[in-house]
């Protein structure tokens, strides 16, 4: 069936009355992306904001200046807002979030007088999942999307999100598939969610990076590479450092990033046991790695997975949307809402 366009030359609606675009937001604690996403999943324009992390009036007001942006060149119907927080069973407020100053903050309640239409607000991952499933990683070999997808996304933290039967899980209080907060090592790493030993805190930038300092300080020879890389500074090293040198071959960086994949394996292996999916995708940043990553993490999902001997893992794969899963998984969880 046709598209039917508007002058602007923006999808305006399905034969159904669905509106074919709709607004995407991703707010980061970094940097809000916002595009507007068409029915199939595609982003037809994008811009972004720095987010003003400390300040959830100015916060709200960035994503409206944003969204005010696209609206000069494209028609859209409603708007999804995917937040880093734990977001209410209502989908309108951030209960909380660890990396913004959100507490109870009414996010739809500030947007949606300024937009003048319906939004949506969405946790973050629960949206980047969502994108999978219908237009990513989720997708089986005749491009339908499979009914059971688990979906973590290993970034500065680690966040999860389920679908099962074909539904996204948000759980009574909209707080479902906080897998990061599961805890992994009892009495382990304190967390900023306020427990300690959470799986956050051994699969993630954070994780990667925690390790790749205290191996730098440590004196180790094998760090030699890495440390000159930074400039003899161990404060100085990042994620996409220690990436790029384990591509070129620095042993040193390709065993940290193996050691964040063994943590990986260990809790998908957790984590399916519970859930049973049929794939498991992996998105976020340190995804970036590929097989660096996820090849030591299906050595130890296959190690630790209950009745190993009689069951298949489920295919580990890579998250096909990339940093734009937040934004067209929020535009198409609004859409169809």
């Amino acid at each position: 069936m046709a598209d039917q366009r508007t002058t602007s030359g923006s999808v305006a609606a399905t034969p159904s009355g669905v509106p074919a675009n709709a607004i995407g937001v991703d707010i980061g604690g970094t940097k809000i992306a916002a595009g507007v996403v068409d029915h199939r999943g595609e982003i037809v324009a994008k811009t972004r904001r720095e987010t003003p992390a400390l300040h959830p009036g100015a916060i709200a007001e960035a994503v409206a200046d944003a969204i005010a942006e696209l609206a000069t060149t494209h028609e859209f119907g409603p708007v999804g807002v995917a937040a880093a927080g734990f977001v209410d069973a209502s989908r309108s407020s951030v209960v909380f979030a660890p990396n913004l100053a959100w507490r109870d903050e009414p996010l739809r309640e500030r947007l949606e007088p300024q937009l003048g239409r319906r939004v949506v607000v969405e946790n973050d991952a629960n949206a980047a999942a969502w994108a999978e499933y219908r237009f990513g990683g989720g997708l089986d070999e005749q491009g339908r999307p499979v009914d059971d997808l688990l979906m973590l996304t290993v970034g500065t933290g680690l966040g999860g999100g389920i679908v099962s039967g074909g539904v996204l899980q948000r759980g009574a209080n909209g707080a479902a598939a906080e897998l990061g907060h599961v805890r992994a090592v009892p009495g382990g790493r304190a967390c900023g969610c306020g427990s300690n030993g959470c799986w956050e805190q051994y699969v993630s930038g954070n994780a990667l990076v925690r390790e790749a300092r205290d191996l730098l300080r440590s004196g180790d020879p094998a760090a030699e590479h890495l440390l000159r890389a930074v400039g003899g500074d161990p404060e100085a090293v990042d994620g996409p450092t220690v990436t790029r040198l384990a591509r070129e071959g620095d042993v040193a960086s390709a065993r940290l990033l193996a050691e964040v994949g063994r943590w990986l394996g260990e809790a998908v292996a957790s984590f399916v046991a519970v859930l049973d999916p049929e794939v498991v995708v992996v998105g976020g940043g340190v995804s970036s790695a590929g097989e660096l990553l996820l090849s030591p993490a299906r050595a130890s999902l296959a190690a630790n997975l209950s009745g190993r001997t009689h069951r298949r893992p489920p295919p580990l794969r890579t998250a096909r949307r990339g940093n734009d899963a937040g934004i067209i998984g929020a535009a198409d969880l609004a859409r169809i809402d």
